[in-house]
């Protein structure tokens, strides 16, 4: 007989590994921008003169910080302060769509099995450290150490799951990719991190609990998700900022239709490209593949786009000059 897995274990353990992942990511984009934060912000204001170097800027910025969302809401805060014009940014939010997939890539490798060495690596130059710029930098290892050690924990406490009927019966029903989409952005939603949702799908297939199929859904809803906290940091800002955040919400709609529209050819050259690596790395290559090409699908529309938003939400000003003529 079939033994029932311990849930408030699993979820306990769950939980905890996703808490360290999170801490980890956040201590390392808080260190990242406490010692390259000006630098980065005058690298997005210098190097968008148009959409390409926007998106190799954007690209390069948030493989750097490690966070899609703390670029984006940079650029926000950017436009909003008019250093970069509403235009500028749209190659921005493209460019860090494709940055945050750096980070999936590295997941995929199994890190996990170095994450106590690596640890052990960032705490002792924590420790030892006679400037500033060595603690940082041990600072930025340890947390290096502890995203794969949550990463590790997410592994172990899915594990007792793999064989449970009801469990893979679930993950069945994720093969329905609007499930999967629903399913994937709602609990990013929930965490607020769409590279959490993205590693436990990648810590899933890594195991072959869900197919590459199940995961690419997931991944597309983690993009809608994710859209949440940069549309909360538009609260307040000028029209153009709010304009750069509905611009990411709805590039990221209208490529995630594209991909269900397209999913099982998608799915196909995926498995292609991937030349026989496991689902974890397919996974990895499908998030990359999918936002590389959502921008080269889109960035050739940007000046329609940026016309029909601007005359879609209006600067705020001229609605008020209009309403004083009337």
């Amino acid at each position: 007989m079939e033994s029932t897995p311990d849930f408030l274990k699993i979820g306990l353990n769950l939980a905890a590994g996703v808490a360290v992942f999170l801490y980890g990511m956040s201590v390392l984009s808080d260190t990242l921008k406490e010692l390259q934060g000006e630098k980065m912000q005058e690298a997005l204001a210098r190097f968008t003169k148009n959409v390409i170097t926007g998106i190799l800027t954007g690209t390069v910025v948030t493989a750097l910080m490690g966070s899609s969302s703390l670029v984006i809401i940079m650029t926000i805060a950017l436009v909003n302060a008019r250093i970069l014009t509403f235009t500028q940014s749209l190659g921005v939010v493209m460019g860090s769509n494709i940055g945050t997939t750096i980070a999936s890539q590295i997941i995929a490798f199994k890190l996990s099995d170095y994450c106590g060495a690596i640890l052990v690596v960032g705490l002792v130059m924590v420790l030892t450290a006679k400037t500033e710029y060595r603690k940082q930098l041990g600072t930025m290892i340890t947390c290096v150490g502890l995203i794969f050690f949550g990463l590790e924990f997410m592994d172990i406490a899915v594990e007792p799951l793999r064989g449970y009927k009801p469990f893979t019966d679930m993950m069945l029903h994720l093969e329905n990719p609007i499930l999967g989409v629903l399913t994937g952005g709602l609990f990013t939603l929930v965490i607020q991190a769409s590279s959490a949702t993205v590693a436990i799908a990648i810590s899933l297939a890594s195991q072959e609990m869900i197919t590459l199929a199940v995961g690419i859904s997931l991944m597309m809803g983690a993009e809608i998700g994710t859209c949440s906290d940069t549309l909360l940091a538009t609260i307040g800002r000028s029209r153009e900022a709010v304009r750069t955040g509905v611009f990411h919400l709805l590039f990221n709609i209208f490529s995630v239709v594209l991909g269900l529209l397209l999913i099982k050819p998608f799915t196909e050259f995926v498995v292609f490209i991937s030349a026989g690596a496991g689902t974890a790395r397919q996974v990895a290559n499908a998030h990359f593949m999918f936002n590389m090409l959502g921008v080269v699908i889109f960035a050739g529309f940007t000046p329609w786009i940026a016309k029909a938003l601007q005359h879609f939400m209006p600067e705020q000003m001229a609605t008020e000059k209009s309403t004083e003529t009337a």
